[in-house]
């Protein structure tokens, strides 16, 4: 029996525990520092609960020693350090922190200390940079690889239109980090929410989608011209987000208000996220849709992958926390599994270099539920 540990028990690491403890062959345990997650998830699985504070590396690299396998859910501003406390304790590690640093960073540390790291592993980037990694390598040369992703809540209200369906800390990241893109070879950077389109998808209706910084890592491991992602919104949403940051609410800064010197950032954190948190059973969506075209022979080739998942109410998990968190538990399981033994840092599309994978992957989340539905065409 496998001994798996996830760090971070929110809205994304208690449903992969919960999925995970379902196997036999695996002994799960969480950690994390809010009591009330903890205690909540043991009543509703009987996983085993573990108080700690990750945010000291000292206690990850304490805390992991014991396991043989690590799977990552901790904040994007933790993320890095912890996966170099992991991989510096010589564990296995899947990790779905969404950080700014360069994964490819700790490759050598990596391979130096004989560890399989996957790191980016959640939706997108995630299941959106395996599929294009699939792509690729299906196709003799890539054209373009466009991403059209959002989490969104099923009922819309004013003024926001929006809940975080993971870290709102991570949001406003993806709000105010400059844009990374592809274009005609290049690496091209715009603010975040610049370029906004109008697109409609089945089920849903027009969406709004802008720049943001989910290139990652395709932008050094895919050779194509042209690769872009945009976030999803309902309609207006970007305005009012540009509004807040142009005035400077989003500024880690500190300024002074009657003598008192203040982050807005902390400001504006405090009042944002009440709103922006999903309630108990409040329905949410995931919309995806990944575009890759490119030569085959002497056919050009249109691969486009689809999905819709929604809230799971009879599991009451949401759909961001399934779409992000199987991907992560799958690709766990293939590497327990010993299909995956690539060692050093691999970024999700290395796993789309793999067929067999690629396979597993899709056969497990659609288990579950989250299907994506694949169409190739000529064009």
């Amino acid at each position: 029996m496998k001994k798996v540990i996830v760090l971070g028990c929110g809205l994304v690491g208690g449903p992969m525990a919960s999925d995970l403890s379902k196997d036999r062959n695996l002994q799960v345990s969480v950690a994390d520092i809010d009591n009330n997650a903890l205690d909540k998830l043991k009543k509703s699985t009987g996983v085993n609960t573990i108080h700690a504070d990750l945010s000291i590396s000292e206690n990850t690299s304490e805390l992991v020693k014991d396991f043989d396998i690590v799977l990552s859910a901790v904040p994007g501003f933790m993320g890095f350090q912890t996966l170099k406390t992991i991989i510096e304790a010589r564990k296995n590690v899947i990790d779905i922190a969404f950080f700014p640093e360069d994964l490819f960073e700790l490759n050598d540390l990596a391979k130096e200390n004989n560890v399989i790291a996957i790191s980016d592993i959640g939706v997108a980037p995630g299941m959106s940079n395996v599929l294009i990694g699939y792509a690729d390598n299906q196709l003799d040369k890539v054209y373009s690889a466009v991403t059209y992703v959002g989490g969104l809540p099923k009922k819309r209200e004013w003024p926001y239109e929006y809940k975080a369906v993971f870290s709102p800390i991570d949001v406003i990241e993806e709000y105010t980090r400059p844009a990374r893109y592809i274009e005609n070879g290049k690496e091209v950077i715009k603010p975040a929410l610049t370029d906004p389109e109008l697109l409609n998808f089945e089920h849903i209706g027009t969406l709004e989608a802008f720049n943001s910084d989910g290139l990652r890592s395709l932008a050094k491991t895919i050779d194509a011209p042209y690769m872009i992602e945009k976030t999803l919104r309902y309609p207006g949403h970007i305005e009012i987000i540009r509004v807040l940051r142009e005035t400077g609410f989003f500024n880690k800064e500190t300024i002074e208000v009657n003598g008192v010197h203040i982050s807005p950032i902390e400001f504006t954190s405090k009042l944002l996220f009440p709103k922006w948190k999903l309630e108990e059973g409040e329905e949410d969506i995931t919309i995806m849709k990944v575009i890759v075209s490119g030569a085959k022979g002497s056919k050009t080739l249109r691969y486009t992958w689809d999905l819709f998942d929604t809230y799971d109410q009879q599991t009451n998990v949401h759909s961001m926390a399934r779409t992000t968190g199987y991907t992560a538990t799958m690709a766990l399981r293939m590497v327990i599994a010993g299909l995956y033994t690539r060692k050093g840092v691999s970024a999700p599309e290395f796993i789309g270099k793999e067929s067999e994978c690629v396979n597993f992957m899709l056969k497990g989340l659609e288990e579950r539920g989250v299907i994506y539905n694949e169409r190739v065409e000529e064009i």
